[in-house]
């Protein structure tokens, strides 16, 4: 069998931001594993659609639910909606984002509010019931999506880069707690990808495709779960991104100065 392969229906996965993007092919690639799947986004016409899709090429069973995960409950209410429905989860993605490049001062209070909210709080409480609900089982795997751009807190992205640094050393120092009962954490640090998450153009993710600047989502979620499975509890999908870091923590202040100024026009 393959890396991660159960019996067809055997096991089950949560993928959150399912619908569309890198969530989309963590479940085609859990479901080609063999496990049956619960998907969550906001969209429940997408998650349909994926949903039926889905289960049409890999014969799986997939079970949707429309929820906005970017407020303080909604970790407890998934949790029990998963109890309340019989689903055991066995394999935990947190996939679901947003993305923000904005200065602080120009930021919506109510946006800090989501994004800290959903990558933070909510990814947080789901790995303290979920792995709880795991150790009880036996073990399990949760899988968390930081950001490359920890590594990058330049200007437009303090808000994104912070809240994806928090996800990555709590998932980091959360897998030493918890490898013991057997459940494997792993987070993963994508630099770009080609999704609509950064609001690019089919034509400008295409041209980052061509110039190895993006990855596809297929890739990134091939290389996340090849990790999880292995119990590593970082990982950067892209190896040549792994050698940038040292220089993107190292760029000095007048590249800083120009990056702003270059990406000042696509704030929003």
């Amino acid at each position: 069998m393959r890396r991660g392969e159960v019996v067809k229906g055997s096991k089950t996965a949560l993928v959150t931001g399912a619908s569309t993007g890198i969530g989309r092919q963590y479940a085609e690639q859990l479901a080609a594993l063999g496990y049956n799947l619960v998907i969550v986004s906001r969209t429940k016409e997408l998650l349909d659609k994926a949903a039926s899709e889905i289960e049409a090429t890999h014969g799986v069973k997939v079970t949707v639910l429309a929820k906005d995960l970017a407020t303080t409950t909604a970790a407890e209410e998934l949790f029990a909606w998963t109890k309340e429905n019989g689903h055991t989860i066995d394999v935990l993605i947190n996939n679901a984002g947003m993305f923000s490049h904005c200065d602080i001062i120009n930021t919506p209070t109510e946006r800090i509010i989501r994004a800290i909210t959903l990558h933070d709080i909510t990814n947080t409480i789901l790995c303290r019931l979920f792995a709880a609900d795991m150790a009880e089982r036996g073990g399990g795997h949760i899988l968390n999506m930081s950001s490359y751009s920890i590594w990058m807190p330049w200007p437009g992205l303090a808000l994104y880069s912070a809240s994806k640094a928090y996800l990555k050393s709590f998932s980091v120092a959360f897998s030493k707690e918890v490898r013991d009962k057997n459940v494997k954490v792993t987070a993963v640090c994508p630099a770009g990808i080609a999704t609509d998450l950064y609001g690019l153009s089919k034509k400008w993710q295409g041209i980052g495709l061509k110039i190895h600047a993006l990855s596809t989502p297929r890739f990134c979620a091939r290389r996340g779960l090849n990790s999880l499975w292995k119990g590593r509890r970082c990982v950067v999908p892209d190896w040549w991104m792994r050698l940038l870091i040292p220089i993107c923590q190292a760029l000095p202040g007048f590249v800083i100065k120009w990056l702003r100024n270059f990406t000042y026009k696509w704030q929003c």
